[in-house]
């Protein structure tokens, strides 16, 4: 059992060495845990307790200190606030052509249909995601209004 606890504390520690994303490193300690106990005689019940209960406990105190460090870069964007409104098209998308722009919020996007539709100015879309720095949209429900807000004054950005 100690060769056993051995790999199993290296694997765990290659693996955690390739995420990088506290996924296994509870499992080393359990396994070095349990190493010292089959190191000192103890049952294969023992180790087996320990490495659970051992990595049960590291990750229960030290997850929820460390989950803000892997998330601390973590910056909003633009598009976090776009996605899912409505824009309306300032100049005409058309796919094939490769033109389009919508105004969201204010701001003038890029845009290209998600389905290949053409959309004349004017006309409510739906913002559904981003390729690159083109705002890909899609239909607006028939309910939408013809000319929403955002649709005053279209800049030359």
């Amino acid at each position: 059992m100690v060769i056993l606890w051995i790999v199993a504390a290296v694997i765990f520690l290659i693996v955690e060495a390739i995420t990088a994303a506290m996924s296994s490193i509870w499992f080393v300690a359990g396994a070095l845990g349990a190493l010292v106990c089959a190191v000192l005689g103890g049952a294969v019940w023992l180790q087996v307790l320990i490495f659970l209960a051992l990595s049960g406990l590291c990750f229960a105190i030290l997850y929820p200190r460390l989950k803000n460090l892997l998330r601390r870069d973590r910056q909003a964007t633009n598009a976090d606030m776009v996605l899912g409104r409505e824009c309306v098209v300032t100049q005409r998308i058309d796919n094939l052509a490769g033109t389009g722009a919508v105004s969201v919020g204010g701001k003038t996007w890029t845009a290209r249909s998600a389905r290949g539709e053409t959309f004349e100015p004017g006309a409510v879309v739906i913002a559904g995601s981003i390729q690159g720095v083109k705002l890909m949209v899609l239909p607006a429900p028939a309910d939408a209004k013809a000319a929403a807000p955002d649709a005053a004054v279209p800049s030359n950005s």
